[in-house]
């Protein structure tokens, strides 16, 4: 069935004037406690941190680009408050993230950071951020840990993987009704924290296990082990790039079984990889559909002649957070970070707040479907 947006976005019209506007306060409202005065701003930005290039670009692109749609919206409409938004490329690679993470932190004029992007890359930039006090808010890093470290600072805009891990399971065995179930990760915080999830939530329905790993292209061993279990199902936690190549080999080796695979691999660049091999995959995601949102997606394909894909949405609510806060007067990283803590709204995605460890109250996931070559919403995954 197609999917109807059941959460978080009937309020579109005032989250949009938000966008454009900040808070409901403007030059008359006083600051709440920040560096400046409320309604006005200079030498101020946020960051973005994530893949802009390498083999999982696609997926920092989508988020950098929310990101820029509601600054750029921001800026048209408030003159005496200018926010620029500087971007760290990671590569989606752990080894860049101290590195970067350290640029960030030296440049003053940066107050809030949406992202990082990947598990991986913030397990290690979470504790130098953390250090400075610069507020991070994720749009799309989803390992459960990263809220577990005590990091004032970490925030994440969407359910974690204690949420996509089960609902993956529930689909699995309530929607597919599968008898036997071969589970694949690629030895990532976050596609193992997946793989692992869902290993424990399906048990006895477990047929087999394999790690693979990043930039890996010959899987013909896994394909082997994955025919030889009998898996009527394949669950795959990982990034878009080898699970298409996976799937693509998966067939050609005369393995039908439904292919499963969470946010990571919610992406084109997942068909470009498998080709008609793609067809039938069920993907996973705690983000809202492309199409629950029109007036956002009507603006994004505006701005960058495209449709907004797998975060794009929650990287424009994570960075209005940040825009309210700074038109209220928070434009000092200390201030702007007990604006986000305290913060409570209506994004385009869902009622934003964030509990005492970043995590944010409101989480729904929801399947997706690879159709006549394109991913289409299936529907919300109810889980118990």
């Amino acid at each position: 069935m197609r999917f109807s947006v059941k959460t978080g976005a009937p309020l579109l019209a005032m989250a949009l004037a938000l966008t454009a506007c900040g808070t409901s306060g403007g030059d008359d409202d006083e600051a709440s406690g920040g560096g400046g005065e409320a309604g006005t701003c200079e030498d101020v930005a946020l960051g973005f941190f994530g893949a802009l290039t390498g083999s999982n670009a696609n997926l920092g692109i989508n988020i950098r680009n929310g990101a820029q749609l509601a600054v750029d919206q921001f800026n048209e409409e408030n003159a005496d408050c200018q926010v620029t938004l500087e971007e760290y490329d990671s590569q989606g690679d752990p080894n860049q993230a101290t590195g970067l993470a350290t640029q960030a932190i030296g440049d003053d004029t940066v107050i809030g950071i949406v992202g990082p992007a990947f598990s991986g890359e913030s397990e290690t930039a979470g504790p130098i951020f953390s250090e400075a006090g610069l507020p991070t808010i994720t749009a799309s890093a989803t390992n459960p840990a990263l809220s577990e470290n005590g990091w004032d600072t970490f925030h994440r805009i969407l359910g974690n993987d204690d949420s996509q891990g089960p609902a993956a399971s529930a689909y699995i065995s309530d929607v597919l009704q599968s008898e036997g179930v071969f589970v694949v990760d690629d030895a990532t915080a976050y596609g193992k924290g997946l793989a692992d999830i869902v290993t424990e939530d399906l048990a006895d329905a477990v047929v087999g296990e394999d790690t693979i790993q990043t930039g890996q292209t010959d899987f013909s061993a896994t394909v082997t082990a994955i025919r030889s279990s009998g898996a009527d199902a394949v669950f795959f936690g990982g990034y878009y790039p080898e699970a298409g190549l996976l799937v693509q080999q998966l067939r050609g080796g005369g393995v039908d079984a439904t292919f499963v695979a969470p946010d990571g691999v919610n992406d084109p660049g997942f068909i470009e990889a498998a080709g008609d091999a793609a067809e039938g995959a069920i993907l996973t995601c705690p983000c809202l559909p492309p199409e629950g949102n029109q007036e956002f997606a009507d603006a994004y394909q505006e701005a960058f002649d495209t449709a907004p894909k797998t975060y794009s949405a929650e990287a424009y609510d994570a960075a209005n957070v940040f825009l309210e806060g700074i038109l209220d007067g928070n434009t000092d990283r200390e201030s702007l970070l007990e604006w986000v803590n305290d913060y409570e709204g209506d994004g385009i995605t869902k009622s934003v707040a964030f509990g005492e460890s970043g995590e944010v109250e409101n989480v729904a996931v929801f399947a997706f479907k690879v159709e006549n070559g394109e991913i289409v919403s299936d529907r919300e995954i109810e889980t118990d």
